[in-house]
């Protein structure tokens, strides 16, 4: 592995307002890796817009991405690394749920109630914000066929600002992002209540990419689960609602997202 710096980026958490507490777990996850024997570790975070290009980028020593591209974009270019909990209702250890946020005056009582009605997505390759939807609906129903209308707004954040504004009456949202969105921007949820959550999936899990050794995958764990022990960083971890991680198999992956990906809408 070469000794030159290579970049690493934590996307999915990653709100602006977040952004520096995600450094500061950063910096203290890259001494851990670096203390491991970790080579060019980076000491700052890259934030590209294009998530799927770093994802892909030979060069991409750590990054977090979402089960549903993990498996049908990107199964041949990265390495499961492993999975953080997050101590956040909805999350069972390395899985976690998306809960369905709708305005706090709405009548919906039950997903029934919301036949025919506007749902806003973050985006159709996201698991908690569109896929999830064919765990939740009738069987033989889709999101296009059960929706009245549907639009992408490029974000849970903006999926949940559309229901708010009344351009949306639904959205699915990943409940670590609303838990997030409640402790640091509760105001941006006031207005807003859960009408039911989601079965549990395996959660948005760290990766590498596939050019990395195996062994250095697993000095790459060594490092995060030290950095997942080491008290000085409990109040990020805390602020992050990081609570530990999970080395789970491939295959936990593709039986959960291959399954949504090949049902139809």
């Amino acid at each position: 592995m070469t000794a030159s710096p290579r970049h690493a980026g934590l996307p999915m958490y990653g709100e602006v307002e977040f952004r520096p507490a995600v450094q500061r777990w950063w910096s203290g996850l890259a001494r851990h890796l670096r203390s491991c024997g970790v080579s060019g570790v980076p000491g700052l975070l890259a934030w590209p817009e294009d998530r799927y290009r770093q994802w892909r980028d030979p060069g991409l020593l750590l990054g977090q991405t979402c089960g549903y591209p993990l498996v049908n974009h990107l199964a041949s270019e990265v390495k499961l690394v492993a999975t953080p909990h997050y101590s956040a209702p909805g999350c069972d250890g390395p899985r976690y749920a998306a809960h369905v946020v709708i305005r706090e005056d709405d009548r919906a009582r039950s997903l029934g109630d919301l036949r025919g009605a506007r749902l806003s997505v973050n985006g159709e390759d996201s698991y908690s914000g569109y896929h999830v939807w064919r765990r939740l609906l009738p069987a033989g129903e889709g999101v296009r066929t059960f929706f009245g209308d549907v639009a992408a707004t490029g974000s849970h954040r903006a999926s949940i600002r559309g229901v708010l504004a009344g351009e949306a009456d639904a959205c699915a949202v990943d409940c670590v992002t609303h838990a997030l969105l409640s402790d640091w921007l509760g105001g941006e949820l006031r207005g807003t209540r859960i009408l039911t959550t989601s079965p549990p999936a395996p959660g948005l899990p760290y990766v590498t990419a596939a050019a990395t050794p195996d062994g250095e995958v697993r000095k790459l764990r060594d490092g995060l689960f030290a950095a997942l022990a080491d008290p000085a960083l409990r109040h990020v971890r805390e602020a992050l609602r990081l609570s530990g991680a999970s080395v789970l198999e491939p295959g936990e992956y593709r039986r959960a997202f291959q399954a949504c990906a090949e049902a139809g809408d």
